[in-house]
């Protein structure tokens, strides 16, 4: 579905991933693990096209997303859930949901779509008249999905979900995902807590200091020394 080739990508004169190479079957989930400042993030702002590579070639279901408009891209059906959640807080969360459909062709289904959203997650129903900013970490983090999920995406990118959330509500998010796969839905996450990400994922790719520095299956990085010694304390 989703495919990175040699890409090259930074903040002008910085440069922040090296010769990067993945890819994303459909229906699979894949994480992208690592330290702070590897490049995660910056390895989704290039895919939803936020900053463009130097060089290099990202496709997806073979078309050129480099060469897509930044604005164009959501509606390959790739959605970006933001990095510390990036909501409209002076907007209700209906309103919010309602900004995540704005693509002409989301719009013809908002209301499946809104169903869907407020059936994975309830409490966004029973928040829906509130002012987004006023809710929890975790509610908020809810209502970023279920904004990404209206665009009735085919791949869903989640940046950093457990981000400044408790420990109880990080496992909530980790479920949520998986019920999100169970959808049917494809998803890359990036993440730091790599102990709860190994979890969800069927591959995962390791990213320290801008370049892959391994890949495998969960069961196979989750029982690498490397990786155990570094990321899981053990």
């Amino acid at each position: 579905m989703l495919e990175l080739k040699s890409i090259d990508a930074g903040y002008g004169s910085f440069q922040a991933l090296f010769d990067v190479s993945l890819d994303v079957k459909a229906g699979e989930a894949v994480g992208v693990i690592g330290p702070n400042g590897a490049g995660k993030t910056t390895l989704m702002r290039v895919i939803s096209g936020l900053i463009r590579p130097i060089k290099g070639r990202i496709a997806m279901e073979g078309t050129d997303v480099a060469a897509t408009p930044a604005h164009r891209i959501v509606s390959l059906g790739i959605a970006h859930v933001p990095e510390n959640r990036r909501l409209f807080p002076r907007l209700t969360v209906a309103d919010n949901l309602k900004m995540g459909a704005y693509m002409p062709g989301a719009r013809a289904k908002y209301a499946e779509r809104l169903d869907f959203v407020f059936d994975l997650f309830p409490r966004m129903k029973e928040r829906r008249n509130q002012m987004a900013g006023t809710m929890s970490g975790g509610e908020q983090q809810m209502c970023a999905i279920g904004r990404a999920l209206m665009s009735n995406p085919k791949l869903l990118l989640l940046d950093e979900p457990s981000a400044g959330l408790a420990p109880v509500v990080v496992q909530q998010v980790f479920e949520l995902v998986k019920r999100i796969r169970a959808s049917g839905l494809t998803v890359l996450i990036v993440e730091q807590n790599v102990q709860q990400v190994l979890r969800v994922v069927d591959r995962a790719y390791l990213l320290e200091a801008g370049s892959i520095r391994a890949a495998g299956t969960a069961e196979e990085l989750a029982a690498s020394d490397t990786i155990r010694q570094a990321y899981l304390g053990v």
